[in-house]
């Protein structure tokens, strides 16, 4: 079958230790030296590892403390997400100049369909290699891995099977064949346990799951099992989604030290809805929802979450809220991590939503407004309330510090 004959034309791009590499990018002195992306603190985890680091076993989500251990000649630098967003927006834009059909799937990641533009960009081979060398240009030398085939499963496994730098091709007819001496991790939606679980039931491959029967699958697995077959052999029917939307935005921080003061608790929270609101701000969102998130010091979960009156991309509205929120919580703790989303979000018509504010409410929109044009013009933290001047005990940790839960 010619690239002509393929049904679609779907590519994956997945930029190579992102948040590293910009470090990397942005500070020569750390180029060609094992770097971790994360706190430096013993609670903390590592948000990506550089290449260099990866031989020595460390990986991201590891505990910094444990990824210390292996590789003790690793720099750590803490994380810049502000930068990393700005970075993923040319690396988006570069995508878009490929297609109209984009699907971003994190700051470092996106499904494009490239179906008939082999006129203009010419067979996947060239069209993996343009992709890849606009983000180098765009990006000022990052690198990208790409995968192109025909459905997004295929696709996305072969953008992670030649890292770092890597192009893999595999054209329709290939797809199944291609998958099935590949680990059962490799199934997209199979994480550790449900791996575990595939191998405890005697698969361990993909071409196994692809030859097994989809009834025993089903009653084993439930409705994933039917997906994992499918999947294995390689059939994906959907499509690249350039209408994805985001539910939530979300901030958390782990802390240095356990709290329970309710105080200190507030103090957190404010601090969670005053980045949150920002970045509903910078993407022109409102929300009409907001969560709160505690993890006890033995790792229990409590959340609570409601409705707002009115939608809203305002700090103190949000953290008046999470207060109210926080107010049903009689556990006394004490807490490691506590953490703020903003969820039922919709575009904002500036208009309709100032209207709707209470005074008080436009006059705290226009202070964060004004702060926002402030930090674009001289940086981050150029204003703080006073309030927040209380000598942060936080330190940030996961992939989902700042994070952008979207759709699947």
């Amino acid at each position: 079958m010619s690239n002509r004959e393929w049904p679609r034309t779907i590519v994956h791009a997945d930029m190579d230790a992102f948040y590293a590499s910009i470090e990397q990018l942005d500070d020569p002195t750390l180029r060609g030296r094992p770097l971790l992306v994360g706190p430096n603190s013993a609670r903390g985890v590592v948000l990506t590892a550089s290449y260099e680091a990866r031989p020595f076993g460390v990986g991201s989500a590891m505990p910094m403390q444990r990824a210390r251990r292996l590789c003790p000649q690793a720099l750590i630098v803490p994380p810049r997400f502000e930068r990393y967003m700005e970075v993923s927006k040319q690396v988006m834009d570069a995508f878009g100049t490929f297609s109209p059909q984009v699907e971003p799937l994190s700051l470092d990641e996106a499904f494009l369909d490239m179906t008939g533009s082999e006129r203009l960009f010419g067979p996947p081979a060239a069209i993996g290699e343009r992709i890849k060398a606009a983000i180098r240009e765009a990006t000022g030398g990052l690198t990208a891995s790409v995968g192109i085939s025909d459905t997004r499963y295929v696709a996305k496994v072969a953008s992670g099977y030649r890292k770092p730098d890597g192009l893999t091709i595999v054209p329709p007819e290939d797809a199944r064949a291609w998958l099935a001496p590949l680990a059962v991790e490799n199934l997209w939606g199979a994480g550790a346990k449900t791996s575990k679980r595939l191998r405890e039931a005697g698969y361990q491959t993909i071409g196994q799951i692809a030859c097994a029967d989809p009834k025993s699958l089903s009653r084993i697995f439930g409705a994933i099992g039917e997906r994992f077959f499918a999947i294995a052999n390689a059939i994906d029917p959907r499509t690249v989604a350039t209408t994805h939307s985001t539910r939530s935005l979300g901030s958390e921080r782990t802390l240095a030290t356990d709290v329970s003061s309710p105080r200190e608790l507030r103090l957190y929270l404010r601090v969670a809805a005053e980045t949150v609101a920002q970045r509903l701000r910078r993407r022109g969102l409102v929300a009409s929802g907001v969560r709160i998130k505690l993890k006890r010091a033995d790792f229990q979960i409590l959340t609570r979450q409601d409705g707002l009156t009115a939608a809203t991309d305002v700090s103190a509205v949000l953290a008046t809220k999470a207060t109210e929120l926080l107010d049903h919580v009689k556990d006394p703790g004490p807490f490691r991590l506590v953490g703020l989303a903003a969820f039922d979000l919709a575009h904002a018509s500036a208009d309709s939503q100032l209207s709707l504010l209470p005074t008080a409410g436009k006059r705290d929109r226009g202070l964060e407004t004004t702060i926002d044009a402030l930090e674009q013009r001289f940086g981050a933290g150029i204003v703080q309330r006073g309030g927040e001047a209380f000598g942060d005990r936080g330190v940030g940790i996961p992939t989902n510090l700042d994070f952008l839960d979207m759709d699947d």
